[in-house]
């Protein structure tokens, strides 16, 4: 056997379906990595009355992107698909907007509910395939994921409430 050859994948999803449904997840891990920028260049630049309190939310908030990061693109890995990785690649594949400049806290809180819920978007957009699939394993990290980001946006909309 030569060191090129590889063994082939027979997880039950043709090899057509694993690249459709990377391509999505792809693009939710572009999401996921530049919503994780975003919140800790938020946790380093957040001011004014609510700095504690949005400092330490933020940096719980970045820790679990960055968890996620990861089980996201082993997801993509485990389809036998080269993950994105490059920040020029998640730029072209994210739907998350960046922020320059340094923003005043309510802006910040306002930027990452919409950036929690365009993950949560893209996400639900991935559902569909994974689900025609079969692929009950992305089904689940989409599940979580749509689960984790639609808690942090109430939480974060709720800060918002006079």
């Amino acid at each position: 056997m030569s060191a090129q050859a590889s063994i082939p994948i027979d997880i039950g999803i043709p090899k057509k379906d694993r690249e459709q449904i990377a391509k999505g997840v792809s693009k939710l891990l572009a999401d996921t990595y530049t919503l994780y920028l975003k919140t800790h260049n938020f946790h380093w630049n957040v001011t004014g009355p609510m700095f504690q309190t949005l400092h330490l939310m933020f940096e719980q908030h970045y820790n679990e992107l960055w968890v996620a990061v990861d089980l996201i693109a082993e997801r993509i890995r485990a389809l036998d698909t080269v993950a994105p990785g490059t920040y020029s690649e998640f730029a072209a594949l994210s739907s998350v907007k960046e922020e320059k400049g340094n923003l005043e806290a309510k802006k910040m809180i306002r930027s990452l509910v919409a950036g929690h819920e365009a993950v949560i978007r893209t996400a639900r957009s991935v559902f569909p395939i994974a689900e025609q699939a079969n692929d009950q394993v992305t089904l689940d990290l989409l599940t979580q994921r749509m689960q984790i980001h639609e808690k942090t946006a109430w939480m974060l909309r709720s800060l918002l409430k006079s």
